[in-house]
């Protein structure tokens, strides 16, 4: 009974409240509630380190899921770049002498995964813009003795077309022609016919017979990647300077390379590009759709593609009346520029004092263009032609520099239809007065800077009009 009366007596006493009712669970129950523990967060952050043109370079850490294109935005945003959608990310491994662009989507971890310890390979950060160049001029890339169609399409594709082919999953344009293959193990090349088809790729052991019982297996792309060779003939005595290679992720070494070498720029382009596209298929026309996305105007295999900002900028206009306006006749705005460059010259001599003379001014105006970003002073031709190439072979794309059989002149090398030209800038005087020309005296100008301004609207003798140059940007 006492017992009993004791055990009523505990439960009349009034039960407080728990201030932390979370704590109090079943002993089959977790202590802490799963929304109170700490998420776990797998994005690991490591350290990358990226080059420039000028070997400077910069650390970013970075998480290890971080994209190609998020390092180039980084990078953007940190340098106060304008984005132009052209920055990429270069891979070089300098014991191979092989390089290729990183595809926007790629994981740079897992790219750096694939490298040995003892090899200093580098990750650039440069323009290049010919990345997506084949979406807007597919037939450039594409030439008509290269590419074979199913025989059930009709004989004229379009543009768009070709690239709806390309990245159909039922039909595939065959590539084909002649390429030297290294043969495995030894020194020497051999010239075979190729074709490119869903499967892979193939050579035929018999001519250009394109027979299955002659076609022989030579490579598959979804565990290699495609590099460009950037040392030419030097490291593997290629027959041509237009080689390209395969090298499997995880890869030994050269011995596992399997090397191919094209006879001219425009057959490496167009084999390279078409691996392109058979490897990534669509994922390389959302990669180029992404700056659009949002943009009304941008229809699937339809866009008109955005003028660059060099292109933006360039306008030639006279604002000598009352309202300004833009001067539509090439001729017209070569007599403008002639005469505001004279009138700047004019002023800035009258601005000079003790600090400067007319004589010191005219040889400012002689080297003024050492500071603009397309010149490059000293440089080689073979030096030349490989930055143009690093920036893409697009129309237009070029550079200024000294000459180096002539000390007194100029050498303009440009881009056009996949091959790189030179031409050379000749110093003309006339009535006490110098100026620069490329025509032999036809178009004069007083300084370069006038002479790149005017080929960027018109272009006059040139197979095209200067669009993008070639930096060499710091970090």
């Amino acid at each position: 009974n006492r017992r009993k009366k004791k055990d009523d007596n505990i439960l009349e006493i009034t039960s407080i409240p728990n201030p932390f009712p979370e704590l109090c669970c079943s002993p089959f129950a977790s202590v802490l509630s799963a929304s109170l523990l700490p998420k776990a967060t797998s994005r690991k952050k490591q350290v990358i380190k990226v080059y420039s043109e000028d070997d400077s370079s910069r650390a970013l850490e970075v998480p290890s899921d971080i994209t190609a294109r998020d390092v180039c935005q980084l990078l953007i945003l940190k340098n106060h770049y304008i984005d132009d959608h052209s920055w990429t990310l270069f891979e070089e491994l300098t014991h191979t002498g092989l390089g290729r662009a990183l595809e926007d989507h790629e994981l740079v971890m897992e790219v750096q995964s694939n490298w040995a310890m003892e090899e200093e390979n580098k990750l650039y950060f440069r323009k290049n813009y010919a990345k997506y160049e084949f979406f807007k001029n597919p037939l450039t890339f594409f030439p008509d003795h290269m590419i074979s169609f199913p025989s059930e399409t009709s004989a004229a594709v379009s543009h768009s077309g070709i690239l709806q082919m390309f990245l159909s999953s039922s039909t595939y344009p065959e590539i084909h022609g002649y390429l030297h293959a290294k043969e495995h193990g030894k020194k020497s090349w051999k010239k075979l016919y190729f074709l490119l088809r869903r499967s892979g790729l193939y050579f035929s052991t018999k001519g250009a017979s394109k027979e299955p019982r002659h076609l022989q297996f030579f490579c598959e792309f979804s565990n290699s990647d495609m590099y460009m060779s950037l040392a030419g003939k030097k490291t593997s005595g290629a027959p041509t300077n237009y080689g390209f290679c395969f090298k499997p992720n995880k890869s030994g070494g050269t011995r596992d390379l399997k090397q191919l070498c094209a006879d001219d720029e425009q057959s490496r382009t167009c084999w390279m590009t078409a691996i392109r596209l058979l490897k990534y298929g669509m994922q390389l026309y959302q990669n180029y759709m992404q700056p659009y996305q949002g943009r009304s105007c941008c229809s699937p295999l339809n866009i008109t593609p955005m003028r660059s900002i060099s292109e933006n900028s360039l306008v030639a206009m006279d604002f000598s009346g009352h309202r300004s306006r833009v001067i539509e006749n090439p001729t017209e705005a070569l007599s403008v520029a002639v005469e505001e460059g004279l009138a700047w010259r004019r002023r800035g001599c009258l601005r000079l004092n003790s600090h400067g003379s007319p004589s010191a001014m005219s040889n400012m105006g002689m080297s003024i263009h050492r500071s603009q970003s397309w010149f490059h002073h000293k440089i080689s031709r073979e030096e030349a032609q490989r930055l143009i190439l690093q920036h893409g072979l697009v129309d237009g794309v070029f550079l200024v520099r000294d000459s180096q059989s002539n000390p007194k002149t100029f050498v303009l090398s440009l881009s056009h239809g996949l091959k790189i030209k030179h031409f050379q800038i000749l110093p003309l005087e006339d009535d006490g007065k110098l100026f620069y020309t490329l025509d032999d005296g036809h178009t004069r100008f007083t300084d370069l800077i006038q002479l790149v301004e005017f080929y960027q609207l018109n272009k006059g003798v040139l197979p095209c009009k200067l669009k993008h140059y070639c930096a060499r940007i710091a970090l």
